[in-house]
C-alpha cells in the first residue's frame, strides 16, 4: 500500500530516501527548515552541494512550511544530524499528527542527554509518558552517494513494532534495495552511532599510512568494544554481527566518501578539527558522538579503549601517533 511520506531534513540521505520511496510509488513530502535552501532545491531539483547530480523527483513536493508539511502523512522519516533532532522536533512538536509512525535514518548519539535518536523525538513528543508515536529506525552500509546511483545496498529496518518494521521494509524495498526486519532497536541506533568514532580511527591509520593490518585490526577490535557496550545497553549481540554492525562499519571505514573517515584521515595528516570541521558542507556525526559514548562507556563501565583513544585526539589535543602507540602497548591479554 503506497504511504503519504514526509521527509524532515534535506540533506543527503534525505535526498536519497526521497528518490527511493518517490520511484517506490509513493507521495513525498520533503520539509527543510531554511526557506532559502528549498527554494535552492526547487530551481534546479538537484542537492548540488551534498550529492551532486542526484535529482530530487519532480513528484516530491518541497516546503519549509511548517504547517503543511505533514498534510495526510502516514510516515514520518526522520533524517535530521542526531544534534538537531531535538530542537527540529521542539519547533514542530504541535505539527506532529498523533499516532503517526517515525522512522529515523540518524545516526549519532545527543550529547546533552546520552539519548538514540528515536529517545530525543520521544522525549520531545511525550516527555515523561510512554510515547504514543511509534518508532522505528533505519540503518546500515548506505552510502548516500551509492544509492543515488542505485547500486546494490542494503539495510536494516528496526523496531520493537514488528508490524511497523515489516511496514517499512516494504515502503524502502526496490530493485537495488534489499531491507531486512530487525526488532532490536536499540542495538540497530547504536551501532549506528558507535561505528562512526572507529571510522574516525580508521581514518587516522589511512592518514597516517599505517597500513592495512593495522586497520584490520583497529576495525575488528572496534567491533569487540562496540558491541560490548551495547550488549550493556540492553541491545542483542547478534544486532552488531549484522549489517547495522558490521556491515555498517566496514562501508564507513573504507569508503572514501565517509565523512567520518576523512575527518580522521585529514587528523592524521595534522590537520586540526576545527579547520576539517570548518570546511565541511556536511555533518561528521562521530565528532559529536565520540564525546556522547565515552560518557555511555563510563556509566555502564564498559572498556572501549579505542573511542577512548581518539576522544583523547579530537577534544585533548594528544598526538596520534603517542595514541596509537598506546593502544599497540597496552597489557597483552586472550583476544
Amino acid at each position: 500500500m503506497p504511504e503519504r511520506v514526509t521527509i524532515l531534513g534535506d540533506g543527503a540521505m534525505a535526498t536519497v530516501c526521497s528518490i527511493i520511496l518517490e520511484r517506490g510509488g509513493h507521495r513525498v513530502t520533503m520539509w527543510g527548515a531554511f526557506e532559502d535552501s528549498i527554494d535552492r532545491l526547487r530551481q534546479n531539483r538537484e542537492n548540488a552541494k551534498l550529492l551532486k547530480g542526484a535529482r530530487i523527483p519532480a513528484g516530491v513536493h518541497l516546503t519549509a512550511n511548517d504547517h503543511e508539511c505533514f498534510d495526510g502523512a502516514t510516515m514520518i522519516l526522520c533524517a535530521i544530524p542526531t544534534q538537531f533532532i531535538r530542537s527540529v522536533f521542539e519547533r514542530l512538536r504541535r505539527q506532529v499528527p498523533g499516532g503517526v509512525p517515525i522512522v529515523s535514518v540518524a545516526k549519532g548519539i545527543e550529547t546533552t542527554t546520552l539519548l538514540r535518536p528515536s529517545q530525543v523525538m520521544a522525549d520531545v513528543l511525550s516527555p515523561g509518558v510512554t510515547c504514543p508515536w511509534p518508532m522505528a529506525a533505519l540503518s546500515g552500509p548506505n552510502i548516500a552517494a551509492e544509492l543515488a546511483k542505485y547500486l546494490p545496498a542494503t539495510a536494516v529496518a528496526a523496531s520493537a513494532d514488528e508490524a511497523l518494521a515489516t511496514r517499512v521494509q516494504a515502503a524502502f524495498s526496490a530493485q537495488w534495495m534489499r531491507v531486512y526486519t530487525n526488532n532490536d532497536i536499540i542495538g540497530v541506533e547504536l551501532a549506528g552511532a558507535t561505528k562512526n568514532i572507529v571510522a574516525i580511527a580508521a581514518g587516522i591509520v589511512d592518514g597516517l599510512a599505517a597500513g592495512n593490518n593495522a586497520k584490520a585490526a583497529l576495525v575488528t577490535r572496534g567491533l569487540v568494544e562496540i558491541t560490548r557496550l551495547g550488549v550493556a545497553m540492553g541491545a542483542l549481540e547478534t544486532t552488531f554481527q549484522g549489517l547495522a554492525g558490521l556491515g555498517d562499519l566496514i562501508t564507513t571505514c573504507v569508503s572514501p566518501e565517509g565523512r567520518n573517515r576523512t575527518v580522521g584521515e585529514q587528523i592524521g595528516r595534522g590537520r586540526k578539527l576545527a579547520d576539517i570541521l570548518g570546511g565541511m558542507d556536511s555533518v561528521a556525526e562521530g565528532v559529536p558522538t565520540t564525546k556522547a559514548v565515552r560518557e555511555l562507556a563510563k556509566r555502564h563501565r564498559v572498556e572501549m579503549p579505542i573511542t577512548e583513544a581518539v576522544y583523547q585526539v579530537l577534544f585533548e589535543g594528544k598526538d596520534v601517533l603517542a595514541a596509537l602507540s598506546d593502544l599497540m602497548t597496552r597489557e597483552p591479554k586472550p583476544e
